[in-house]
């Protein structure tokens, strides 16, 4: 039994080392505009692996030289109760687990009508296999920003526990200005690239601080599929949803 407690203790202590260090981290990013982050650095190794060199496009600007068209787009879009919210929206968290739950159960129904069509002894039908229920997600930007900040794209329960403490101590330690300001200075916009200042001089050649509302509404439609969207500009879905979110900024709320 001391071993196991010795045991017990030791992995608590290292927990506890852990989020003392992501509450030092988030502390001096008050202040201290982060340098990269985990999703960036695991972009950059990915990007080099399969090119050999590393196309990057990024750079920091305050808060004040982003456009409130591009603030209130990606509100807008992402998560329009961000203003109010403790860093998690439970009402949008609710109908994301109902929706994923409709979608499972469509998708079991399908596969068990699959199998039942099947003949006794028939082999597997090739290229008959169902494909996977869409995952609709409930996260906030605050979320999205401690995911991108620290950790893995692996989707486990230990990794969502540690998103959604790291979502209370950003929400604790900063300002929503400052949350949303180094949310827009590091989200990625397509193939390296990242920030707003980085996306806007990509795909309309002018600062943060003079987009339009339709540019704005363009980039922030972009963000659940960045790369997908920087191959399709001419996409009739991007054009329809952005006049959607130029439709809707007059109502979103800045902090």
């Amino acid at each position: 039994m001391k071993a196991v407690f010795r045991w017990l203790m030791l992995v608590a202590t290292a927990i506890l080392a852990l989020q003392l260090f992501f509450v030092a981290r988030i502390a001096v990013m008050a202040v201290v505009a982060p340098q990269s982050t985990a999703f960036e650095r695991s972009e950059a190794w990915r990007i080099f692996a399969d090119k050999g060199h590393l196309p990057w496009r990024q750079q920091w600007v305050a808060y004040p030289q982003i456009s409130d068209n591009l603030k209130r787009a990606v509100i807008a879009s992402e998560d329009d109760g961000f203003s109010n919210h403790d860093g998690v929206d439970w009402d949008a968290l609710e109908k994301a687990w109902q929706k994923n739950s409709q979608a499972q159960d469509k998708a079991d129904a399908q596969a068990a009508k699959a199998q039942g069509s099947k003949k006794p002894g028939a082999a597997p039908a090739k290229g008959k296999t169902p494909k996977p229920p869409k995952v609709v997600g409930g996260s906030t930007i605050t979320q999205q920003l401690a995911k991108n900040l620290f950790l893995s794209g692996e989707r486990t329960l230990l990794r969502k526990g540690q998103e959604f403490v790291l979502t209370l101590l950003l929400e604790a330690l900063l300002s929503k200005e400052r949350i949303l300001e180094i949310y827009l200075n590091s989200v990625e916009w397509g193939e390296g690239v990242f920030g707003a200042e980085a996306a806007a001089q990509h795909y309309f050649r002018k600062p943060a601080s003079k987009l339009t509302p339709f540019e704005a509404a363009r980039l922030a439609v972009m963000l659940p599929r960045p790369k997908y969207f920087e191959k399709l500009p001419n996409s009739e879905y991007l054009a329809h949803r952005a006049g959607v979110i130029v439709g809707r900024l007059p109502n979103a709320e800045l902090p």
